[in-house]
């Protein structure tokens, strides 16, 4: 692990043993390669981050691509997780086109620009899978809490992220299966770290959530200034607080409108109002 002006850049082990193997198989070079494409496209994300005022916690480089931690105490505007995620295949564009530039002045070996172009197409139409922690997935995810309520944004992204990491699994063995082909092995440990990503992240939503709720404070203030309009949320006095709750959406701050049966208005709260209630209630569990 080496620290870079408090990011910690991480080297998975298994790409340590990859990177070793590959001075005795000849490929060293092709594996620099991959290695700059993936660092590049990481140092993306972390610039537009920086840029956007968010700190970078780690760059963490896989086998077969990265990952760049940002800190979210569950209150990063949705638009700014949306640039830094397309930051990383913006890279990959910009790094085609240098290539391209290259190879027309004839200042680079064919043969290797073609492989570093294929390499940056590869790893940005992967990135750009609608799947969590892929920069793809990150955007969907941002673009549907603008419009769905955020715990339930939470819990079909990553349900639909479980689906398609496993199908990526059965996608890799299907050769095997079929007897048309071996078992791909690069294609089958991607689909494992992405499924079990997934299954992880899944059963940490309530803590998730949780850290979405704490950093509700500043929100109010923001749209304050803004002079953005309160979303209302009506409510009967039995409801509990945790279904009021996950009504909650990203981005937009809530109004609760409690009526009785007959369809008065008996109070009308403030959504730091129901946090407390619950966090004193309940202790911050979902």
């Amino acid at each position: 692990m080496i620290n870079i002006h408090g990011v910690k850049l991480v080297l998975h082990p298994l790409f340590v043993l990859i990177m070793l193997a590959s001075v005795f198989t000849g490929h060293f070079i092709e594996l620099i390669t991959l290695f700059a494409i993936v660092l590049i496209h990481e140092l993306g994300h972390a610039a537009a981050a920086a840029l956007l005022g968010v700190r970078v916690v780690s760059i963490q480089l896989l086998p077969f691509g990265g990952v760049a931690e940002v800190e979210d105490r569950g209150c990063l505007p949705a638009w700014k997780e949306i640039i830094i995620a397309l930051a990383g295949p913006l890279q990959n564009g910009l790094m085609i086109l240098a290539l391209l530039l290259l190879k027309s002045f004839y200042w680079v070996n064919n043969d290797f620009a073609a492989y570093a172009i294929h390499g940056n197409i590869i790893i940005a139409l992967f990135n750009l899978l609608p799947i969590l922690p892929l920069d793809g997935g990150k955007i969907v995810q941002a673009l549907l809490s603008l419009r769905l309520p955020y715990h339930l944004t939470l819990l079909w992204t990553l349900r639909t992220s479980i689906l398609f990491s496993a199908l990526f699994c059965v996608y890799a063995a299907l050769p095997l299966w079929l007897n048309t082909g071996g078992l791909q092995l690069n294609m089958l440990a991607v689909g494992i770290f992405l499924l079990y990503s997934n299954l992880v992240d899944y059963r940490n939503i309530p803590y998730r959530f949780v850290r979405f709720l704490l950093g509700r404070d500043a929100l109010f203030y923001q749209q304050a200034a803004q002079g953005n309009f309160a979303v209302p949320i009506f409510s009967l006095p039995v409801k509990h607080l945790d279904s009021i709750l996950r009504l909650f959406r990203r981005d937009r701050y809530h109004i609760i409108y409690v009526m009785n049966e007959h369809g008065k208005i008996i109070a009308v709260l403030p959504e730091q109002r129901i946090i407390r209630s619950y966090f004193s209630t309940h202790g911050g569990r979902t």
